[in-house]
């Protein structure tokens, strides 16, 4: 991709742009984010940068293999997730002794991708079929080991997530020594240029005398090996293995891998072009954080910068550009070095001049607070997000509200970015309890306050936790239901996304409700993930195996409503839901009687008092340690009066 970059013919600049577009993005990212945002230049941030690309590099260093050699590979994100559950799983347990349960992570990995390698090469599985099979068959593996639930981290190897002389991030130093490795593979061995043989054209290889089904069992092998280390790295950050961690990852590593200049016709790519692919997507998300842009169109930022990437490689072959593999000829990387220092000397040069522009600014005293939201995929966490807003306009507050999506990493991202800014306060709803803690903890460092909403955070100072109780809710969810019920019958029920406190939460406080009701009897729970959709699959599935049931507790109201249109006219007569939380459609389905009880509560309040202790935490002001919110079962008889 570096090829004639001092040409001094006509064209020479145009020629410099096409070969090196990825590090022309990169450039121009990083300035036009510096003169956006005051707070994106600094140390910490840049240090933030890093760690946020360091999990998706690792991981596109082991697709790059795979693209080069014309594959694909869907599966790294859950075999990382995998990997990362055996090892907490064999350590913690298991009682493995922790060098062995890392190897045994490591082997995992390179398992599955021998797995994937031997369904292409000897199956001939088209290569999307094979990986898209192991990515689920991972994913459920996953889950089945940990039961859903996440498996604290050895400490011995959550240090990969800490820091080296209290300011170098380990991950960073993970991510620059994979690289090499990556380099030194395609650039500098027999196998690195098999790969490119094989993409370039696999016939000619094979005709060459390349054993090419050999050959992709390595390549496949070495993308999960990458994969394992990339689950290690992030469940090291979280300080647990997340069963559902990494999902999408396999997207990123891909778009990098292609941002970076690599085609996905095989035959060139090289591990810089990766790098600067990953630290691209990272840039993005961070200075759009910064920028306080919202997650879903960050999804449609990425989303064109992935188009253009492609239509750039598209422009750069009709130009006559071709990317050389990473075993070019020391002349080419020469000039491939070159550029390199000349584009460092061009961006630190336009950085600082950039940087002048937020030298002597000074937002003035208003108060800034920032709220990373689990999701805002979910009426109730909007509600929160409602409730926190008008709180804050009403104060006067600057208030930067995140959407994690349920990626426990996305979140801890998230929270860094609020900590390098310097804001008064930050307010975060954990997607999980466990994985929350160490990003907070960066905050307690930097002496900004946290405080916590609707779920807890673990190992780390919070000023405040303002919550409802998901068990007090769950218990009476299920007193309403056997009461309605008479205390009698056969009941399913829907649970939220394995592995997160509030689905285990609410339904512990459910099973604890209905030992005081032996005449219910429970015949089916099945995972519904918290979604109407799939709680009405879900539903209609269940509905089909057992026609005789009396009631449903769905530990959601978009679940509960989904099972209701499963339900359809039976729904509210002869069977009787209960959800949980209180959304503005649940409180209607309860109006309609389609919806028999909802457990409130209250999210619009939740949000209001998590601003209001926030902004007494950032005074300096005394907090409750726990501020309850009380939950309440709304019915028919009281759904008028209750506003949440």
């Amino acid at each position: 991709m570096a090829t004639d970059t001092l040409d001094s013919k006509p064209g020479g600049l145009r020629r410099l742009l096409l070969d090196n577009g990825a590090l022309t993005a990169l450039i121009v990212l990083v300035i036009a984010m510096s003169a956006l945002s005051g707070d994106f230049l600094t140390t910490d941030n840049l240090l933030n940068v890093g760690v946020q690309a360091a999990v998706t590099a690792i991981l596109a260093f082991g697709v790059t293999f795979v693209i080069v050699s014309a594959g694909i590979d869907l599966s790294v994100g859950s075999v990382a997730a995998l990997s990362a559950t055996v090892l907490a799983w064999t350590a913690a347990e298991g009682g493995v002794p922790v060098p062995i349960a890392v190897l045994l992570a490591v082997v995992t990995g390179i398992a599955c991708g021998l797995v994937n390698g031997f369904l292409v090469s000897y199956g001939k599985l088209p290569p999307f079929i094979a990986t898209l099979a192991m990515l689920s068959v991972g994913r459920g593996l996953s889950l089945v080991i940990s039961q859903g639930s996440p498996i604290p981290f050895p400490d011995s190897v959550s240090h990969l997530g800490d820091t080296l002389g209290g300011w170098l991030p380990v991950p960073v130093l993970v991510m620059v020594v994979m690289g090499l490795v990556t380099a030194f593979v395609l650039g500098r061995t027999y196998i690195g240029r098999s790969m490119y043989a094989i993409g370039g054209n696999e016939e000619a290889a094979r005709l060459s005398g390349l054993r090419v089904k050999r050959q992709k069992l390595a390549v496949y092998a070495f993308s999960g090996l990458f994969a394992a280390a990339a689950g290690i790295v992030l469940a090291s950050r979280l300080s647990s293995a997340q069963p559902q961690a990494a999902q999408g990852y396999e997207l990123d590593a891909i778009a990098a891998v292609v941002i970076g200049g690599a085609s996905l016709a095989g035959g060139t790519g090289k591990a810089s072009g990766t790098l600067i692919g990953a630290l691209i997507l990272a840039v993005l998300r961070n200075g759009l954080n910064l920028l306080s842009v919202s997650a879903f169109w960050q999804q449609v930022v990425i989303g064109v910068v992935i188009a253009l990437a492609v239509l750039l490689d598209t422009v750069r072959r009709k130009a006559g550009a071709s990317p050389a593999p990473a075993g070019a000829s020391g002349g080419g990387r020469k000039k491939q070095a070159l550029t390199y220092v000349l584009a460092a000397v061009v961006a630190v040069a336009v950085v600082g001049a950039t940087s002048l522009l937020h030298g002597g600014s000074d937002e003035g005293k208003k108060q800034k607070i920032g709220l990373s939201l689990s999701t805002l995929n979910n009426p109730f966490f909007v509600q929160i997000r409602a409730g926190a807003q008008e709180e804050a306009e009403k104060r006067g507050v600057d208030l930067t509200v995140t959407d994690a999506q349920n990626d426990a990493s996305q979140q801890a991202n998230q929270v860094q970015n609020f900590t390098s800014e310097g804001l008064s306060s930050v307010i975060v709803n954990p997607v999980d309890s466990d994985a929350a803690g160490p990003s907070v903890r960066s905050a307690n460092k930097a002496d900004i306050p946290v405080v916590a909403v609707d779920r807890g955070v673990t190992d780390a100072d919070t000023a405040a936790l303002v919550a409802s109780d998901n068990v007090e809710g769950g218990e009476l969810g299920a007193k309403a239901l056997a009461e309605k019920l008479g205390g009698k019958g056969t009941i399913v029920i829907l649970q939220g996304q394995a592995g997160t406190s509030a689905s285990r939460e609410r339904g512990a406080g459910f099973a604890a409700g209905l030992k005081e009701y032996p005449g219910i009897k429970v015949v089916a729970k099945q995972p519904a993930d918290f979604d109407r959709t799939k709680g009405l699959d879900v539903m209609t599935n269940l509905f089909q195996a057992h026609p005789d049931i009396k009631g449903v507790f769905a530990e959601n109201d978009e679940m509960a409503l989904g099972a209701i249109k499963a339900l359809g006219s039976k729904a509210g007569k002869s069977v009787q839901v209960v959800g949980f939380d209180g959304t503005p459609d649940g409180l209607k389905a309860v109006q309609n009687g389609t919806l028999y009880a909802s457990v409130a509560q209250q999210p619009k309040q939740l949000g209001r008092i998590a601003v209001q202790n926030a902004l007494r935490a950032a005074e300096g002001k005394k907090t409750e340690e726990t501020v309850k919110v009380p939950v309440k079962v709304v019915t028919a008889a009281n759904v008028a009066g209750f506003d949440g």
